[in-house]
């Protein structure tokens, strides 16, 4: 889904991760108890989001749909012979991948891989429509403007698993990630971590996050596209152990992050990007 109105800066947000509803084309994910289902969901960050996205008239790119069964921050190609039959990537190396085989918490998903048929149809359901959605603002913004500014949004476990790069490590409210600094031009980095610093966010930057495949595939300065991930430590709005969230916290977070992203909007017309 995606607000199709553009605002005079060219800035839109894209929430890949939110989506709860599960394809039918992936019925290995049905009657999961919520707890397993939602270990790896960015669950609410469209709500957290929305209120102030709406407010600041910024565009945006969100998905109804799970991403056990597509994980729209990879591509198509981030799987192996687990998750779809025929694959030539060895066993294990993309079980977080395109299609999710276990969780983070390192629990079972996928029984047997998808066929190669199964696999596209979900590309073609899922993947595509999201990701010309993205490309669309994308277009949109270019027609006016030299530079565009896309922030890509997720929340994260508050502590690292063993799958992830830091196990067992307590993590900052916000991670941003720009691909080691090549994902977006450097003031635009330190505009977005300023902004979220103001507003009451503790904020890290490219640890244990270094951005995935959304950055990487868009995030081209040199040609004007800056694109940056921003993580969001999940114990500062819901349980993580129920998946329920926290409505008092909900709203004070929804505040903090308005004002993020009111900070960055407002300054962006003053960035001044050299070629």
């Amino acid at each position: 889904m995606s607000q199709l109105t553009t605002t005079e800066v060219p800035i839109f947000i894209s929430i890949p991760h939110s989506g709860e509803t599960v394809p039918e084309l992936a019925p290995w994910l049905k009657n999961l108890p919520e707890t397993l289902l939602m270990s790896d969901v960015d669950r609410y960050v469209d709500q957290l989001y929305m209120p102030a996205m709406n407010e600041l008239n910024i565009p945006f790119q969100t998905t109804l749909w799970h991403r056990y069964a597509v994980d729209l921050n990879r591509i198509p190609e981030d799987v192996d012979c687990d998750s779809v039959i025929g694959s030539q990537n060895p066993s294990g190396r993309h079980s977080d991948g395109y299609h999710w085989v276990r969780t983070k918490s390192e629990q079972q998903l996928m029984p047997a891989p998808i066929s190669r048929e199964a696999h596209e149809k979900l590309t073609q359901l899922i993947y595509e429509p999201f990701h010309e959605g993205v490309r669309n603002y994308y277009r949109i913004f270019q027609k006016r403007h030299k530079n565009v500014f896309h922030i890509d949004a997720h929340s994260m476990p508050s502590m690292g698993t063993r799958m992830h790069r830091d196990p067992g490590e307590q993590r900052a409210d916000i991670v941003i990630s720009d691909c080691g600094g090549k994902s977006c031009n450097k003031k635009f980095r330190d505009l977005v971590i300023a902004a979220y610093v103001t507003a009451g966010f503790k904020v890290g930057y490219n640890w244990p996050y270094l951005g995935g495949r959304v950055t990487e595939t868009y995030g081209r300065p040199a040609s004007g596209q800056h694109a940056i991930q921003v993580e969001l430590n999940r114990s500062l709005y819901m349980d993580e152990e129920s998946k329920q969230l926290k409505t008092t916290a909900a709203e004070h977070v929804q505040k903090k992050i308005r004002a993020a992203l009111e900070y960055i909007k407002s300054e962006l017309p003053n960035l001044v990007i050299q070629d």
